[in-house]
């Protein structure tokens, strides 16, 4: 099955989304810090079953083709992307869909299952965190400049930004994600954790750089049911 490659107006901007396959479980991919469909889900949109799922992956405003606006990280950005996805999902006329996030597309697919609960099907996560602690911070500011990153990272980031986007991008997604740290108890989504009904699966990399274990075992024992 092909991919079709579109934009549609949600929130007052215009998402970039791709979409493929034609099951009757749909599925929206969410993508992480800086990345798209594209980037983060090539082999999903390729390899997962298309008569199984009909599979959506969607660029975050200011990111990918969802650009204009270029990208900004107000305190409630988390909120904004969960309520443009499920938008998204509902222009397109899907009435129940489930979410795959991974690391900030896991955040924000935490919150929209907790603030839109009949229309989340399922959710899985990986790489996803609902508090950012000083020790976060610390895993942040080290990738906070862009030309350390290794070239298998910042090749694709770099072609589909250009290097200024790129890098101004990421400083501001260094400060946008710390400030969380800044409340008390670090908290991006904690008290939502308890509101998702729906079957929910962790997943995640014990080697991950940039998240500790931790956060996920917080998030399974917060979920009730989940595995």
């Amino acid at each position: 099955t092909s991919i079709t490659s579109a934009k549609i107006q949600v929130n007052g901007v215009h998402l970039h989304y791709q979409q493929t396959g034609e099951g009757n479980h749909a599925v929206l991919l969410l993508p992480g810090m800086l990345g798209s469909g594209q980037t983060d889900f090539g082999p999903q949109l390729k390899s997962m079953n298309k008569k199984l799922f009909t599979i959506v992956a969607w660029d975050p405003r200011g990111y990918g083709q969802s650009i204009p606006p270029s990208r900004d990280f107000p305190p409630d950005f988390f909120e904004r992307d969960a309520k443009d996805a499920v938008d998204l999902m509902q222009a397109l006329k899907f009435k129940k869909f489930s979410l795959l996030g991974w690391s900030d597309g896991g955040i924000t697919a935490l919150i929209a299952a907790a603030k839109y609960p009949t229309l989340i099907h399922k959710l899985v996560v990986w790489g996803a965190n609902a508090s950012v602690t000083q020790e976060d911070v610390r895993i942040y500011n080290g990738i906070r400049d862009v030309s350390k990153w290794s070239e298998k990272v910042k090749k694709p980031l770099e072609e589909m930004y250009g290097h200024k986007y790129f890098a101004k991008t990421c400083e501001a997604w260094v400060d946008g994600i710390s400030r969380f740290a800044e409340k008390s108890d670090g908290n991006i989504c904690q008290e939502l954790l308890p509101d998702i009904k729906c079957p929910t699966f962790i997943i995640h990399g014990e080697k991950d750089p940039l998240v500790p274990r931790a956060h996920a075992e917080y998030i399974h024992k917060h979920i009730k049911g989940s595995r």
